[in-house]
């Protein structure tokens, strides 16, 4: 069973699964948690974490995905968040986008650059690596 937490994919991840028929045999549920308080508030992510390392990092999709999977009936739970854009800032540019997947053996974060692509394209260069991550955990 999959559980997602996203933000910047405001819940296109959990569309894309439940796209296909059947989808309720592997799919649990997905956290759209697009502010930092929704993000403590479902997934536990802690306000110290936030304020230390910003919504956008590491730290925080570990602290998603593990909250996911706590939070849910699922064996692996994917997470997202980012900066989509238009904008962005210096240390934390358009395109920049930190992902976490957890399982009961643990968790393993990574950040992707896709770079200044625009909102629909980050978004959907999002979906497609968290799909990627997931499947490639699952095999």
């Amino acid at each position: 069973m999959i559980a997602t937490a996203e933000s910047c994919t405001g819940g296109l991840v959990a569309g894309a699964i439940t796209e296909t028929p059947g989808s309720s045999a592997i799919f649990d549920r997905g956290f759209v948690t697009y502010t930092n308080a929704a993000k403590t508030e479902m997934l536990g992510v802690a306000p110290g974490t936030l304020e230390a390392h910003g919504a956008v990092s590491e730290p925080v999709a570990a602290e998603m995905a593990r909250g996911a999977l706590a939070g849910s009936r699922a064996d692996i739970a994917v997470s997202i968040t980012g900066v989509a854009g238009p904008g962005g800032s210096e240390h934390k540019p358009e395109g920049r986008v930190c992902f976490g997947l957890a399982t009961p053996q643990g968790v393993t974060t990574e950040a992707r650059e896709f770079g200044p692509l625009g909102r629909a394209a980050v978004r959907q260069a999002s979906v497609d690596h968290a799909l990627a991550l997931l499947l490639s955990a699952m095999t």
